[in-house]
């Protein structure tokens, strides 16, 4: 095998074919089905997750300004 430079053997690797291990996916209902209280839970903690980040950000955006102009 001819020898590479170090960049081409970098991009050699990712040619290789990888072997990826079947997913168990069924296509069945779930043996014990979810609440309401436990699917309004995680569904708060999703949206929770989401919105106080971005509030935290456009509730500072000022001082993000300010901060940046300097």
């Amino acid at each position: 095998m001819p020898r590479l430079p170090p960049i081409l053997r970098l991009l050699q690797a990712p040619a290789k074919f990888t072997v990826v291990p079947k997913a168990h996916v069924s296509a069945k209902p779930a043996k014990t089905p979810t609440s309401a209280v436990e699917q309004a839970v995680g569904i708060s903690a999703i949206v929770v997750g989401f919105m106080v980040p971005a509030g935290w950000v456009l509730a500072h955006l000022e001082s993000y300004k300010k901060s940046s102009a300097a």
